[in-house]
C-alpha cells in the first residue's frame, strides 16, 4: 500500500488512554444491556473525567450507544452525545467516537434489509450534530467496533443479535457493508474525518507442531482475523467500495485470552514460569500486522480482571516500548475498561479489570485499584523517556 506522510503524525492528545464501556446489545438471553447506565458514566461523567485529568489521561474512547439515539428510525435523540462533547470540552478531553460498539436498535439486526441504509444515515447524522458543536479540530471515529467478535457471537454462537449458528461471514459481510457505507456518509459531511478501525488481535496456533495439516488449519484460521482490514481497504469483496484511504489507523484490541489452539481451543496462558512457547509476544504480533498493513497502530483496547492488573499492566507497558523501538508507529494504548464493569449476561458479576473499581453497584462508587495506579504511573514514566529520546533521534537534537 501507499504511504501517506501525514497519516503518521500523531493526532492522539495521551497515549495513555481511558477507555468507557459503552456495549449496549442484546446478551445471550436476549436482554438487553447499557453498560453506560449500569456504571453510572451517563451521570457521574464530569467527575470520570476529573478523574482522568488528575492522571493525565486526556483521550477516551467513548460510545454513542445506537440504541439509545435512534429509538424510532431516522429520528435521533443526541442528548447523551451533547452531554459527552459539554463535558469533554469542559475538561480538554479528547474523543474517539465508536458508532456502534456492540448494539443495535430493537429493529434491526445486521442481516436486516436496511441495516446498512440505517447506519449510513446515523453516521452521516453524527458527524453534523458534532460539527455543529465542534466544528473545527479532530474527529476520529470508529464505525463498528470489533467486526469480527461481533460476526462470531451473532454469527456463530447465538451470543447475541441476529442470534445464529454457522452464518458468521453473512454477519461480517453486512457489518462491513454498513462500515464501508458509513465511512462515506461521514466523509460526505467532513472529508477530514480519520477511522481508527479496532478489531481483536489474536494468535492461533495448533496444538501439535508437528501436525502439518493442523498447522495449515490453524495459520488458515489465523489469517480470518485481517479480513475486515482487508476488506476497508478494498483487497477483499470490492463490491463494497473499500478504499486503501480507509484504512487510516489500525486498533487492536488484545486480552489475556486471545492466544488460543485451533480445535481444542485451549487458551495459551500469557504468564506462565517457565514461559509458555506458545504464546506470541504483542510486540511481536503488532510487528507481523504493521509489515502487512504500514498504518499507524494504536492498543485500543487492554485489561486483565482481578488479581493479575499489576503484572498485565507491566507487561503491555514492556511490550509498547519493544513496538517503539522497533520503529513501528504506536500512537497510543487505552485501557479498557477505564471504569469497573459488570458481565453482559449476568450483570450482577462485576469483572474488576478497570482502574476504577466499583465495589457496589447501589451507590456506584469508584474506587482506584492501588496496583493498577502504580503500573499505570511507571508506564507513563517510562513511555515519556521512550517517545522523548526518539524524537530526539528523528530531528537529531543533542
Amino acid at each position: 500500500m501507499p504511504i501517506n506522510k501525514s497519516l503518521f503524525e500523531n493526532p492522539f492528545r495521551s497515549f495513555i488512554m481511558g477507555g468507557f464501556e459503552c456495549a449496549d446489545h442484546q446478551n445471550a438471553f436476549g436482554e438487553r444491556v447499557d453498560l453506560i447506565v449500569l456504571t453510572g458514566h451517563d451521570r457521574l461523567i464530569n467527575e470520570d473525567y476529573e478523574r482522568l485529568r488528575e492522571i493525565d489521561i486526556t483521550t477516551v474512547r467513548e460510545g454513542i450507544r445506537w440504541s439509545y439515539v435512534e429509538k424510532k428510525p431516522f429520528v435521533y435523540d443526541w442528548s447523551q452525545v451533547e452531554e459527552i462533547i459539554t463535558h469533554a470540552r469542559k475538561h480538554n478531553i479528547q474523543v474517539i467516537w465508536d458508532i456502534c460498539h456492540f448494539g443495535f436498535p430493537d429493529d434491526l439486526t445486521p442481516l436486516h434489509p436496511m441495516f446498512a441504509r440505517r447506519f449510513s444515515h446515523l453516521c452521516r447524522a453524527f458527524v453534523k450534530k458534532y460539527r455543529s458543536r465542534v466544528p473545527h479540530g479532530e474527529l476520529i471515529v470508529t464505525p463498528i467496533n470489533e467486526v469480527s467478535f461481533l460476526s462470531w457471537l451473532g454469527g456463530e454462537v447465538k451470543g447475541t443479535s441476529p442470534y445464529c449458528v454457522n452464518q458468521g461471514w453473512e454477519v461480517k459481510y453486512m457489518l462491513m457493508k454498513a462500515y464501508i457505507e458509513g465511512i462515506e456518509m461521514m466523509k460526505q459531511i467532513d472529508p477530514s474525518v480519520r477511522i481508527m478501525v479496532t478489531e481483536p488481535l489474536v494468535h492461533i496456533s495448533a496444538s501439535d507442531p508437528s501436525d502439518l495439516d493442523l498447522c495449515s488449519v490453524a495459520q488458515e484460521k489465523h489469517q480470518e482475523q485481517f479480513q475486515v482490514l482487508d476488506i476497508l481497504s478494498g483487497k477483499m469483496c470490492p463490491e463494497l467500495r473499500g478504499k486503501e484511504d480507509y484504512l487510516d489507523i489500525i486498533g487492536v484490541n488484545f486480552y489475556f485470552n486471545n492466544q488460543w489452539t485451533i480445535g481444542e481451543h485451549q487458551f495459551i496462558s500469557w504468564d506462565c514460569d517457565p514461559p509458555n512457547p506458545m504464546w506470541k509476544s504483542l510486540s511481536s504480533l503488532v510487528e507481523d500486522l504493521y509489515l502487512q498493513y504500514r498504518r499507524p497502530v494504536v492498543i485500543s483496547e487492554t485489561s486483565i480482571p482481578e488479581h493479575k492488573r499489576y503484572s498485565w499492566l507491566k507487561m503491555i507497558h514492556k511490550e509498547c516500548i519493544k513496538i517503539i523501538k522497533k520503529e513501528i508507529p504506536l500512537f497510543g494504548c487505552c485501557i479498557y475498561p477505564i471504569i469497573d464493569r459488570p458481565d453482559w449476561d449476568f450483570p450482577e458479576i462485576w469483572h474488576h479489570s478497570g482502574l476504577w473499581d466499583i465495589p457496589d453497584s447501589t451507590n456506584l462508587h469508584r474506587e482506584i485499584h492501588p496496583e493498577s495506579l502504580v503500573a499505570l504511573n511507571e508506564f507513563r514514566l517510562d513511555i515519556s523517556t521512550v517517545l522523548l529520546s526518539e524524537e530526539i533521534a528523528i530531528t537529531g537534537e543533542n
